[in-house]
């Protein structure tokens, strides 16, 4: 049961990491001062309201107003996260590459298991000793 509690925060804390560190964009049009569209992906569907620019004539042209508008928001995450190697003292250093270090090793598999006592034979029990002089470790 510990276990999987231990699992679920850990699977919670990494999305926390990856959305505050996550950055988007989101796109709105607004026909007016009434919102049409909203997107995070894409760009945001028009209400089909925009004025066509005449640019034929520069004489004679009439300024309307266009009443859509686009809005981009950035919604920028952290970006502190990143710490450089370089930054770190030189005892900090040392102390992250030992740890490395040391972790790696707890998992190398030794490749032949080595027994010193492989070739010799038990001794033969024939009486027990501790019974006999009644000697008990307490």
């Amino acid at each position: 049961m510990k276990q999987f509690f231990h699992k679920i925060t850990a699977i919670s804390l990494t999305f926390v990491v990856l959305f505050s560190t996550l950055s988007f964009t989101v796109n709105k049009h607004y026909c007016g001062d009434l919102l049409v569209d909203a997107t995070i992906f894409g760009a945001a569907k028009s209400c089909g309201m925009e004025m066509k620019k005449n640019t034929s004539d520069k004489d004679c042209s009439l300024a309307k107003k266009n009443c859509c508008t686009e809005k981009q928001e950035v919604i920028e995450g952290q970006d502190e996260l990143k710490t450089a190697l370089e930054t770190l003292r030189f005892e900090q250093q040392a102390f992250i590459v030992s740890y490395i270090h040391s972790y790696i090793s707890l998992f190398e598999v030794l490749e032949n298991d080595i027994s010193s006592y492989r070739d010799y034979s038990p001794p033969l029990v024939v009486k027990d000793i501790h019974k006999l002089d009644e000697t008990y470790l307490i």
